[in-house]
């Protein structure tokens, strides 16, 4: 157990990207003093989906000064590929998540659960866990949990920077979402110019598969 004074470390677990066509998975996990817990309130730490931008890039400065640990892991779109194709998405999440969780060190840690099942889902992390905190596996954890919602600010600043990374260097892309046009339009462009998909999308995403389904047929 980690004390300081009768202060527990407390930890928060989310990811964002998830449903994303474009770019990474990222997951992202805090550690912070349960007598601290109270400054991430007074902050205004909420989910970071009902946070604008500027609100959640003033949050990410403010909260990593008061957070005791953190860890955060990028899962590249080859990687999310080859886990779609063994429908094992799930799983892969939950081993991700384990991984943070080992690294941030804490008591007591809370995660946002994508699956169904929050039972299932805790088993599929405990299988990964080299520590044993006390584990809670609950659905909406980044609206009712502070911890979780603070841990959910880190993973979307994440990976709103990789996403810009990728604007940088081939031009606005959109949110990197299948239901922006843009960046559907921008993948269109690409599988019709180059007659393969950009290395930064995932090629198991439905609407990707179509695109490049249909330039095979056309090759026949």
């Amino acid at each position: 157990m980690l004390w300081q004074g009768n202060s527990i470390l407390v930890g928060g677990v989310d990811e964002a990207g998830r449903g994303s066509i474009v770019g990474p998975l990222v997951v992202a996990g805090i550690g912070i003093r349960e007598s601290k817990i109270a400054l991430l309130r007074e902050m205004g730490v909420r989910d970071s989906k009902a946070l604008n931008p500027k609100a959640r890039a003033r949050l990410f400065g403010e909260i990593m000064k008061v957070i005791d640990s953190v860890c955060i892991h990028k899962v590249g779109p080859l990687e999310v590929d080859d886990s779609v194709s063994f429908r094992g998405l799930n799983r892969l999440e939950a081993k991700v998540m384990a991984s943070v969780i080992n690294t941030i060190g804490v008591d007591e840690v809370y995660v946002d659960c994508c699956d169904v099942n929050p039972q299932r889902y805790r088993d599929y992390m405990e299988c990964h866990l080299t520590c044993k905190p006390k584990l809670y596996s609950l659905h909406h954890a980044d609206v009712i949990n502070m911890v979780v919602s603070a841990a959910s600010i880190i993973a979307k600043i994440t990976r709103d920077q990789e996403i810009q990374h990728i604007c940088s260097r081939y031009g606005s892309i959109g949110s990197g979402y299948p239901s922006d046009e843009r960046t559907m339009r921008f993948i269109r462009d690409w599988v019709a110019k180059n007659g393969s998909a950009p290395e930064f999308t995932r090629k198991s995403w439905k609407p990707l598969r179509i695109m490049l389904d249909e330039i095979a047929h056309c090759r026949l």
